[in-house]
């Protein structure tokens, strides 16, 4: 059994005559608001206001930036003077930094550990709330790891 695939699902129906439902829409959306303009303004000002509006409605209705509608590019544009522009780079998981007294503290600071020891057991507190203790810190006597 045979069946028919569409071919051409990306391209819009013309309905009337060489334009889309959305391209008439916007057409005569745009030449209404032109005509009330001239209806209810003097001359000069609806002159001044139908050229914007005219410009609009055709762009709207054909003009397509980067292969997309301008319909979505104004729409993303309103979305982004609208919203908050906080850029995260990656997210704090809400445990708190960790204070400067875990630096300062004998048991952290003696002269045995190496910048990298401290530094692993820093990102280690950090990231998991459990504290790093070395080989010579056990030699001392604390065996305890916190959470």
């Amino acid at each position: 059994m045979r069946f028919r695939v569409p071919q051409f699902i990306e391209i819009e129906d013309r309905i009337f005559g060489p334009l889309t439902f959305k391209q008439f829409i916007y057409v005569t959306g745009g030449g209404s608001l032109i005509v009330l303009c001239f209806i209810f303004l003097p001359g000069f000002i609806a002159i001044i206001l139908a050229i914007p509006i005219g410009a609009l409605s055709a762009s709207l209705a054909f003009y397509r930036f980067n292969k997309r509608p301008f319909v979505l590019t104004i729409e993303a544009a309103v979305k982004y003077f609208l919203r908050n522009k906080l850029y995260v780079w990656k997210k704090d998981d809400n445990r708190g930094f960790v204070s400067e007294s875990f630096l300062s503290t004998e048991e952290n600071n003696t002269d045995s550990k190496t910048l990298k020891e401290k530094t692993f057991a820093l990102g280690l507190n950090k990231e998991t709330g459990i504290t790093y203790e070395t080989q010579d810190d056990e030699k001392q006597g604390s065996k305890e790891v916190t959470n």
